[in-house]
């Protein structure tokens, strides 16, 4: 939002009707596909949990967290429903969780891949028309926003994926204690996104994330 509110102070209408569009985008198609990612992954590894409750599904109206959401459009990061999975199912219930979470964000980061060599392909047409640049760059701000909630679901703090990932390098021990306090590290993580604090790291983590996806198509594309 904050960045939408600075294109709309700088006159610059039509770049914040693209990251409004962009977010929508994000919100009705890649969230539900990371969350898809999250259930696919468990299905395959023994967990048919997500499954049978519906959620091995396109329909975004069966993912979307309303808090979530509204952070997508507040913060450009945020989250969706999440996929139920019961540990006991899986094979390698330590291995397997971490490889269940990780698939959330390996799939924003391959949808950011995507987006980001169609707005390459999309530049190297050489046209400067007002729909070229549309496209370009609506493509360049969903490439964006899925790397960003890639970073942002790593970091290692409940209820984002990075701290499930623990459970494959912290005793159980700790973990579940870790875990006892996710409300309350929820409410600070709230605070601190709203704050701006997170905003440098999150941005600097992301523009390096951004610049590895982007080698392959500037080789190509130049």
């Amino acid at each position: 939002m904050l960045s939408i509110l600075s294109y709309l102070r700088q006159g610059e209408y039509f770049l914040a009707i693209i990251v409004i569009l962009s977010r929508c985008f994000i919100v009705f198609c890649c969230m539900p596909i990371h969350e898809l990612s999250h259930g696919l992954m468990a299905n395959k590894l023994g967990d048919d949990t997500a499954k049978l409750q519906g959620r091995l599904t396109f329909n975004p109206f069966a993912h979307l967290d309303p808090l979530g959401t509204i952070m997508i459009f507040f913060f450009g990061i945020g989250y969706a429903k999440p996929v139920p999975v019961n540990p006991s199912r899986l094979k390698h219930p330590r291995r397997d969780m971490a490889l269940v979470a990780l698939a959330g964000p390996l799939s924003n980061l391959i949808m950011g891949f995507i987006f980001v060599f169609i707005y390459y392909a999309v530049n190297a047409v050489g046209s400067s028309s007002t729909v070229v640049y549309a496209i370009s760059y609506f493509f360049y701000f969903a490439a964006s926003v899925n790397v960003t909630l890639a970073v942002f679901n790593l970091i290692p703090i409940p209820p984002l994926d990075g701290s499930k990932i623990l459970t494959a390098v912290l005793p159980d021990k700790a973990y579940f204690k870790f875990m006892q306090y996710e409300r309350y590290i929820m409410i600070a993580l709230l605070i601190l996104l709203f704050i701006g604090v997170l905003d440098t790291p999150i941005s600097y983590l992301s523009n390096i994330m951004m610049r590895f996806i982007s080698i392959i198509p500037r080789l190509i594309f130049g």
